[in-house]
């Protein structure tokens, strides 16, 4: 166990986590339902192309500027693939996985010349949930509140751009803190364990779900010293899992 990292140092990062799945989770299940499951690594991937580009371009000087070049980038990318959905319905998800590769592309092309290219690549795939500050999830927090008053005043009327630009802002605001892999975790793998049941108590269930991943995988980096989005990532799996399992027992169970 590595000692030296004290529990009381998790907890931004365990705030930050919740937080993120404070929105994730109900897009998760809209994800789901829609039949767009990869929809969340494009927006994701666009997210850091945009970041990708500021650094090599020399255009983003602070945490700000590089914010607004993530959004840009999924913002315009979001209003895409909504244009794409009206177009061509019947092969939306093909578009949204050409998506995701040709932006995942594009970024590995632009950190080519960069010595530290991989390395910074890599923070942006995995995260740096660890070091999770108060401003940051301060700043997330303001966000997701009012992502959250839009998506509970729109409910079943989010569709469309409408829901594209809110899932791009909400994946934004997360994939430069938990990375690409993490956000596809939160965003889906709850959403999986919680599919059968009712709406209102899917989310909530889903929720605690994903905060135990968030916590059991934390506690795992720092007790022995492992990347943190990684081992949250493996954690949510686990115990999506587990718990999808026990709650289809206790609905087989309820039916006799």
């Amino acid at each position: 166990m590595n000692a030296a990292f004290a529990p009381d140092l998790l907890a931004w990062p365990l705030a930050v986590g919740l937080l993120v799945l404070a929105t994730h989770v109900p897009l998760g299940r809209r994800v789901l339902a829609r039949g767009i499951i990869f929809l969340d690594l494009a927006i994701a991937q666009l997210a850091v192309l945009g970041v990708v580009a500021a650094h090599a371009f020399d255009l983003a000087a602070g945490a700000w500027a590089t914010q607004a070049a993530a959004a840009t980038a999924a913002l315009a990318g979001a209003a895409l693939l909504a244009a794409f959905e009206k177009r061509w319905p019947a092969i939306q998800e093909a578009l949204i996985g050409s998506a995701f590769v040709v932006s995942a592309s594009l970024a590995v092309l632009l950190l080519a010349g960069d010595p530290h290219g991989g390395e910074h690549l890599a923070e942006l795939l995995t995260g740096q949930l660890l070091w999770a500050t108060p401003a940051q999830a301060l700043r997330i927090a303001a966000l997701y509140a009012l992502l959250l008053a839009v998506m509970a005043r729109r409910r079943d009327r989010l569709t469309g751009l409408s829901f594209y630009l809110v899932f791009a802002l909400a994946i934004t605001a997360s994939v430069q803190l938990v990375g690409v892999y993490l956000v596809f975790a939160s965003l889906i793998l709850p959403a999986l364990a919680v599919r059968g049941l009712a709406p209102a108590r899917s989310v909530l269930t889903g929720w605690l779900l994903g905060a135990a991943g968030y916590g059991t995988g934390l506690a795992l980096s720092a007790g022995y010293d492992l990347p943190a989005g990684p081992a949250v990532v493996v954690a949510l799996a686990v115990i999506a899992l587990i718990g999808g399992a026990l709650l289809r027992v206790a609905a087989t169970n309820g039916e006799r």
